[in-house]
Order: structure tokens, then C-alpha cells, then sequence
């Protein structure tokens, strides 16, 4: 089973904050919140956290100073402003120390996960990308030299191809959101690229065709899923072979 993600959640608000909390942690995350700024720097100091929501006005220590010390403790993890301020200055200071979103007040509790989600999706790619093989079922994928090999047979990749197949890898047997992968790749999501992606997704399956235990699914609405055997991490030499 996968592990649940943790959220330290900062926001003076208690009527707020514990309504945001149960509603995070019905979509299944586990949610810390804390009162003010020196709390909430204590609670991460003590605990292991995939991404920070820090209301920007708080006592004691504001967001944007919470911030700054988590990011010298960790200086990769995610951080999102909460703020009724919405003057120029306050925004592009978030950014300045290195936000990763902004929401202002009022927002919906909705709007909150939909950001949430995405920035963890970006985070997970990331962490994959650098992965140099893939053990895809009895493809052997190195993402450096851009080759899929099975057996003697081994095919060069366009970049492009690598691209696809890698963010494939890194969500196998998941879906992989359609506009994400448009997005991360080809950056827009324009109907030219759409079309673009589409005949680059009937190559990869061409090239994956020699083991019919991988396949790549269209979901109707939605994107691709590349279903494979699963596997488990090969940690010989570090984290240089990903089987999936």
C-alpha cells in the first residue's frame, strides 16, 4: 500500500484551519496544523513532510519567515501561500523566496487540493527523471542514451520518444493526466501538440510490442496509463535501476 503524504498546514484561523485539515485528510492526506509560526517551524522540525500550506499573516513568525527556515532546513520542499493580501508586492515576495503557488483569500477547498495534487505530481516527476535504466519487463530503457533494448535488439529513441516514456515509467500503472503530459513535455497543450503526442504514443507501442505483458492504455477523458508487471526498486550501486 502507498505511504500517505504529510501536510504541515500553518493558519491562525482555527475555524478555518481545522475545516481545511478534515477536508485534507478525507481526501487522504495526513494534515499537521499548527497556530502561528513558531509552532508550525517546531512541528517540522520534529516531523517528515512532503509539502508546507503556510497562511502568509500569522503571530508570532509570519509565512514568508517560516518559509525561508523550512527552505534552509530542506530547500526542495513545496511550499503554498495562504493570504488575504492580495497587493503585487506580497505576490511577487512569495515567489521571490521561492513559492511554489499562491492562493489568496477566499478560495475553495477545492481549488486548494486541484494545486496541491499538481505541485505533488510535478515533485514525483522530477524525483523519477533522473532515474538513468528502467527495467520495463524484459525492456531494459536507458534514459541517458535515450535506447530501448530487448534482448540483441536495441532501438534508438527520439528525444521526444525518451521524454514520453520516461514520464510513462515514472507513473506506470497510474494514469498519466493527458494535459500533464503535455505540459511537462511540449509545454503548451495546443491542439497541434495534442496530435503531436498522440502519433508519438502509437510509436512507443510499436516499440513495446516484443512483450505483450506491457502495454499503453488510453483512458477515455482523462490520458494513458502504461501497464507493466509490477516490480521493486533494485537498490545495487544507489537507486540507478528502476524495475517496474
Amino acid at each position: 500500500m502507498e505511504e500517505k503524504l504529510r501536510i504541515l498546514f500553518c493558519e491562525d484561523d482555527e475555524n478555518l484551519g481545522m475545516l481545511l485539515r478534515e477536508y485534507l485528510q478525507a481526501k487522504g492526506y495526513i494534515t499537521d496544523l499548527f497556530s502561528d509560526g513558531e509552532a508550525g517551524y517546531k512541528g517540522f522540525t520534529k516531523g517528515k513532510y512532503d509539502l508546507c500550506v503556510l497562511d502568509v499573516m500569522m503571530p508570532k513568525k509570519d509565512g514568508f519567515t517560516l518559509a525561508q527556515e523550512i527552505r534552509s532546513v530542506n530547500p526542495d520542499i513545496p511550499v503554498i501561500f495562504l493570504t488575504a493580501k492580495t497587493m503585487k508586492e506580497d505576490i511577487l515576495e512569495g515567489f521571490k523566496i521561492g513559492a511554489d503557488d499562491y492562493l489568496t483569500k477566499p478560495f475553495s477547498m477545492e481549488e486548494l487540493l486541484l494545486r496541491i495534487e499538481a505541485i505533488l505530481r510535478r515533485v514525483k516527476g522530477k524525483k523519477l527523471k533522473d532515474i538513468p535504466f528502467y527495467k520495463l519487463g524484459n525492456f531494459m530503457f536507458d534514459t541517458q542514451k535515450q535506447t530501448l533494448a530487448i534482448g540483441d535488439k536495441v532501438t534508438k529513441l527520439t528525444t521526444k520518444e525518451c521524454e514520453l516514456l520516461s514520464l510513462l515509467c515514472a507513473h506506470a500503472n497510474e494514469i498519466l493526466e493527458r494535459n500533464y503530459a503535455l505540459k511537462t513535455i511540449w509545454v503548451d497543450d495546443n491542439y497541434f501538440n495534442a496530435r503531436s503526442m498522440d502519433v508519438y504514443i502509437t510509436k512507443l507501442r510499436k516499440l513495446l510490442k516484443d512483450d505483450p505483458s506491457i502495454e499503453i492504455i488510453n483512458i477515455h477523458g482523462k490520458g494513458y496509463k502504461l501497464i507493466t508487471p509490477s516490480g521493486e526498486d533494485q537498490l545495487e550501486g544507489g537507486n540507478d535501476l528502476h524495475v517496474l
